[in-house]
């Protein structure tokens, strides 16, 4: 009985219909294809204007550089084997093992066509902007078949699922550059604390939805601000609080500067211990996001936080003093 997480809602569009243009090539022991199509991508509620980026993730994950999923039906990977059989390219070696492996019934019989509109091949698809990336060659197995309905090989870790579609949505998540507010706004003073605070209102919650069609599966992925570091742009300087990381607190990191406060210790903001003299420092400011994720099967969890940061010029000047 098919997997009800993996059963698709309705008839299910052919592989040419959601993946035209697919064109198979041999590299030494390995049969790939390149297309496009087979993830759709809904980023109506992504980040945008110029200053949007990628977050980058605060540990050493990242999303894949490859994944499986289908590609072809059989009479498709019937026609591109055979082109790929009557070309120079593969060794009669190679040729020999993937005749066995589609054709003669080591595993598979003739294409599976007696399957046909029962399933689909699955292949490796690399992710786009990772083509040179090493790790997308992790991804060297034969096609392999998936009846409609049927989760893929447990045996596969690339194979598409809907904490795989969640990581490949993260990899699409634009968030807004960050320009916090700081008091003094202009220029600030040598041993003057300096205010700084962002309204994370203007920062909702930023999702992209990755979903593939032919399995009426998908996973959205969602970024949320938690957080707010200062890096001061000098040694000269210190942070409040020390570690330089301002917590999220009622929709707000920091605290406006107001009339009454100069003899206060900002919740947030910077102390610079030297002028910049002619010129200026580069603040930076790197906002936290939450990452998380959930999808059509009721899967769904956390994925690393991802952060995201720009650069602010802040002149520091020496304090007069006045000689009577």
């Amino acid at each position: 009985m098919p997997n009800a997480a993996w059963a698709t809602p309705g008839p299910a569009p052919s592989v040419t219909e959601v993946d035209s243009g697919t064109s198979a090539k041999v590299d030494g022991d390995t049969v790939s294809a390149s297309a496009a199509g087979v993830i759709v991508f809904e980023r109506s509620k992504n980040g945008s204007g110029e200053s949007a980026g990628a977050v980058t993730s605060t540990t050493s994950w990242t999303p894949p550089a490859c994944y499986y999923a289908p590609k072809y039906t059989p009479k498709q990977l019937d026609s591109q084997m055979r082109q790929v059989w009557m070309s120079s390219a593969p060794s009669p070696e190679w040729s020999l093992k993937t005749q066995n492996h589609f054709v003669n019934g080591k595993p598979y019989k003739d294409f599976n066509k007696d399957k046909e509109g029962e399933g689909y091949w699955w292949d490796s698809y690399v992710t786009e902007g990772r083509e040179s990336d090493p790790a997308a060659q992790d991804c060297d197995e034969l096609p392999f078949w998936v009846d409609e309905g049927d989760a893929p090989p447990a045996d596969v870790p690339q194979a598409i699922t809907p904490d795989m579609l969640a990581q490949l949505a993260y990899a699409e998540i634009r968030v807004p550059s960050t320009e916090v507010e700081l008091a003094p706004a202009n220029a600030t003073k040598v041993n003057l604390p300096t205010w700084a605070w962002l309204d994370t209102a203007e920062f909702k919650p930023i999702s992209v939805t990755a979903s593939v069609p032919l399995l009426g599966l998908s996973a959205t992925t969602t970024a949320e601000p938690v957080s707010l570091k200062i890096t001061p742009g000098t040694e000269d300087a210190v942070t409040y609080p020390a570690a330089g990381q301002c917590e999220i607190h009622d929709g707000q990191i920091g605290d406006p500067y107001a009339d009454g406060k100069a003899d206060e210790t900002p919740p947030c903001g910077v102390k610079y211990l030297r002028s910049s003299g002619d010129g200026s420092y580069k603040l930076q400011a790197t906002v936290t996001w939450k990452i998380s994720w959930t999808s059509t099967t009721g899967a769904g969890g956390d994925l690393p936080n991802g952060e995201f940061g720009a650069d602010q010029d802040v002149v520091v000047q020496e304090i007069q003093a006045v000689n009577r």
